[in-house]
């Protein structure tokens, strides 16, 4: 049997505070909830309890590991609804927001999203890219949702605007598991990334 604690305390969820058109969207919320409850993980996210944020929350939350909400004050009224999930944090901005969830994570994951769940993925990456951390980041790849931006980046590195080895920085699974555990094997290297480009 599969030892199911993990290297990570914490993993860092993005996702939409919509729940998409798809049943699949939001049974990957809750697979992946229930995944780092089974692998011993507490979840700190966006802090919403609307949307594949309070299916990923709730999830976890029920499994009785910690939840830790990170949300600006400005979008308490729109992402907060009845009781909050867990300890919620409540920040000033959102770059705040970022830095806090970034700080309080072993590795990141996303979920689908729309422009803000695009803008914390894409800004972790950078960070590894530049060598601001060294945690693992990992796309949910739910239905393929994902395969265009993997396609742009691999665009992007045949253009010379990404190296490969930076290339490597994005891990990507099809299911909460897989994925999970491939996090889990990359924690075990230090990224060593070698860049000269932005």
């Amino acid at each position: 049997m599969e030892d199911t604690k993990s290297r990570f305390k914490r993993i860092c969820v993005f996702c939409g505070s919509s729940s998409g058109k798809k049943p699949t969207y939001q049974e990957a919320a809750v697979e992946l909830g229930k995944e780092l409850v089974e692998r011993k993980i507490d979840l700190v996210y966006g802090g919403g309890s609307v949307g594949l944020m309070g299916l990923v929350s709730q999830a976890v939350h029920d499994g009785g590991r910690h939840v830790l909400g990170v949300i600006p004050k400005t979008l308490t009224p729109r992402e907060i609804t009845g009781d909050p999930v867990g300890e919620v944090k409540t920040v000033s901005d959102m770059h705040q927001r970022k830095a806090e969830m970034a700080r309080q994570a072993d590795a990141f994951i996303a979920l689908p999203g729309g422009y803000g769940t695009l803008e914390e993925l894409l800004e972790v990456i950078t960070w590894a890219q530049l060598g601001i951390h060294r945690k693992p980041v990992g796309l949910l790849n739910v239905d393929g949702f994902y395969n265009s931006l993997l396609s742009f980046v691999d665009k992007a590195v045949d253009e010379g605007f990404i190296s490969p080895t930076a290339r490597r920085i994005i891990i990507s699974a099809p299911t909460a598991k897989k994925l999970v555990r491939q996090l889990e094997h990359k924690s075990r290297y230090t990224y060593k990334i070698i860049n000269n480009k932005k």
